[in-house]
């Protein structure tokens, strides 16, 4: 017998297994007897070729036709507003909306109607040209861990395809609550398109004086217009090892979300639309309604709008931050 055995003869197997197992004899410890059980209920399972977990999900109350049916419906109007979230962000929503729900249930209920998060590996050409002969500053967040927010910025640039040509994104994310604070859009690729992000940036936040400000070696973070920018707001550079992209493992998670969850699949008509469309995803999606694990699955925007008022100014000498 197995899962192919008609449900009839299941419940009158499983009926039979609750029959023979109940509690231990009498003098015996509770938690004794509820071993004695167990392994009982193991033997007579595996006697019957029936699977245990699944003696005891027929143990349990079952949920009423109604309310599975009305937890579809849930499930599906959040997966298909969000074609990108997996089981467990959509879980955390559905408690957010106050039902009280089980991820293996949401997960299992998704395998179902097909609603499982839509992936797919992104192009990722090549960006950055580390072959110049301006200085390499050293890393400086290797061991560190933020404890606030304005303490250590992370900064990258990707490539947009549009319908005939395609342009550069440069964004720098705040490391803490993983919030896009600058971003940037244009058909180049020299040092005016990190600049106009960290802009942005820097007009957003005034971050304090110490801000670690983290990217690769590219010519446009190395280049000395972009350094003096930083040394003017008394802004730390820091720049990861050649070949090593954990050592910017925030900026690259980001990159990979933007492009799975906006740019690929998508054909942008000019570098406006593209603006347009990217722009409301950072500000309105992203920052604002997208969970975020790490963040104990809170948007950026509800992640800051929690912290406290007066935070260390310093980063932990810790473990190494998270990618997440």
């Amino acid at each position: 017998m197995g899962r192919e055995a008609p449900q009839q003869r299941r419940d009158h197997l499983f009926g039979l297994v609750r029959q023979m197992t109940g509690p231990g004899s009498q003098g015996e410890s509770q938690s004794q007897g509820e071993i004695q059980a167990q392994a009982e209920v193991a033997y007579l399972c595996k006697i019957a070729e029936l699977s245990r977990a699944s003696y005891y999900r027929w143990r349990e109350p079952k949920a009423s036709l109604r309310e599975d049916a009305d937890l579809r419906d849930q499930i599906q109007k959040l997966s298909l507003q969000r074609r990108f979230e997996g089981y467990r962000r959509i879980t955390q929503r559905l408690r957010n909306l106050g039902l009280v729900v089980n991820a293996k249930r949401v997960l299992r209920l998704m395998k179902d109607d097909n609603l499982l998060a839509l992936r797919k590996k992104p192009f990722v050409p090549r960006t950055t040209d580390s072959r110049h002969p301006f200085p390499i500053a050293a890393n400086l967040i290797k061991g560190l861990t933020p404890t606030g927010i304005n303490q250590i910025w992370v900064a990258d640039i990707t490539y947009v395809r549009l319908g005939e040509a395609h342009v550069y994104l440069a964004v720098v994310l705040d490391a803490y609550s993983r919030k896009v604070v600058g971003w940037a859009l244009k058909d180049y690729l020299d040092a005016r398109l990190p600049l106009a992000a960290l802009d942005m940036a820097i007009a957003e936040r005034n971050p304090p004086p110490g801000l670690i400000h983290h990217s690769d070696r590219g010519l446009q973070y190395a280049c000395a217009e972009y350094a003096a920018r930083l040394a003017r707001r008394q802004i730390q550079r820091s720049m990861s090892r050649p070949g090593n992209p954990y050592e910017n493992a925030k900026a690259e998670s980001f990159m990979k979300t933007l492009k799975s969850e906006e740019v690929d699949g998508r054909i942008y008509i000019d570098q406006d639309e593209a603006r347009s469309q990217i722009g409301q995803f950072l500000e309105e999606v992203y920052n604002a309604d997208r969970l975020h694990s790490a963040l104990g699955y809170k948007s950026p925007v509800d992640f800051e709008r929690a912290l406290p008022t007066h935070v260390n100014p310093r980063p932990n000498l810790t473990a190494k931050l998270s990618p997440n």
